[in-house]
């Protein structure tokens, strides 16, 4: 986890077509061509990107282009090379660039667990084993999301209908102080069998209706920054999810972009941690809103982030770099 490693992510919409394919599979076979050693591709529920065009699973006629975000995690020098024969347009879509895996300033860091579906950790899934260990370890809160695509190793694995599709790539995002981050990484490195974990600074803005973090703290002119938003589903304000809401408001109110995902298990606080179950009437999944802007513009997003989680949520914000015409789009 000491090594210094690059993360790439790409978002954009799930048909979204290069030279007669998807972008989708246009991108992972071209990972899996560089022998990317970890990469997913995450569906979302709901967003909307640069040409404010909503997509969202909950109605049937906009759930046809649904959000995606694919992320690749590997040394600098081989992410370097994805980057320079990046398929696909970038110009309505957005490409972040980020350096992980190592120590960083702030008393706030977020822990990545690179997994696949077949893991097991104490006699069940490797995942709920993970959040569960994240909990004890005092850590604040963890978020299980399960890939739809990606590399393992370098070999791609991808997930297909009728299929068990054991080997399909997952993560666990956690966020928490600097020492329950350290303390609960060096055990997973034992627990796990070659796992690829990485850290990240991360700044927390409020957890569960208190704010505890100032926005303006480790901003600066270069790097963009990605304001993200844990909630649940079972969560709402106004009736709404509260993701849903959040999206709404900052797609009337002009933010770039936002693009939420659904988790399958996961917990904040000291909630006990959780995912859908059957015959449920309201569903609890945990759910991870995130967005990308400009600096002078998070503050005003952070707001309507604020009013919309008066008792429950977390709210983290982390620089970033925007690569392609975002970077300088007004």
């Amino acid at each position: 986890m000491n090594r210094r490693l690059s993360k790439l992510t790409i978002h954009f919409g799930e048909r979204d077509r290069v030279e007669g394919g998807l972008l989708a599979d246009a991108l992972f076979e071209d990972f899996a061509r560089h022998g990317v050693h970890t990469s997913v591709l995450l569906r979302g529920v709901e967003g909307y990107g640069l040409r404010h065009h909503l997509r969202t699973d909950r109605l049937l006629t906009l759930s046809e282009d649904l959000p995606a975000i694919a992320i690749a995690i590997d040394e600098p020098d081989r992410i370097d090379g994805v980057l320079d024969e990046l398929p696909g347009p970038t110009a309505t879509g957005l490409v972040t660039l980020e350096k992980v895996g190592a120590g960083g300033d702030g008393v706030d860091r977020k822990l990545t667990v690179y997994l696949h579906r077949r893991q097991r950790l104490n006699d069940g899934p490797a995942y709920v084993g993970v959040c569960e260990l994240l909990r004890r370890r005092g850590v604040g809160g963890a978020t299980a999301l399960l890939g739809v695509d990606g590399t393992v190793g370098g070999g791609r694995r991808r997930a297909r209908f009728l299929s068990v599709n054991s080997d399909v790539p997952m993560m666990v995002v956690a966020v928490g102080s600097a020492e329950s981050i350290a303390g609960a990484a060096d055990e997973l490195e034992r627990a796990l069998e070659a796992p690829l974990l990485t850290t990240e600074p991360v700044r927390v803005l409020k957890r569960d209706g208190d704010g505890v973090g100032e926005l303006s703290a480790g901003r600066d002119e270069v790097a963009w920054q990605r304001l993200t938003l844990y909630s649940s589903e079972s969560a709402t304000v106004g009736g709404h999810a509260v993701h849903h809401e959040l999206i709404r408001r900052l797609r009337r109110e002009g933010a770039r972009g936002a693009t939420a995902v659904r988790g399958i298990w996961g917990y904040h606080g000291d909630h006990v941690p959780h995912g859908d179950r059957l015959l449920q009437l309201r569903r609890r999944a945990p759910i991870v809103t995130t967005l990308v802007d400009a600096p002078d513009r998070i503050a005003a997003w952070l707001e309507i982030a604020d009013e919309l989680t008066p008792e429950r949520g977390l709210i983290t914000c982390e620089g970033v770099a925007v690569l392609g015409p975002q970077a300088v789009a007004s």
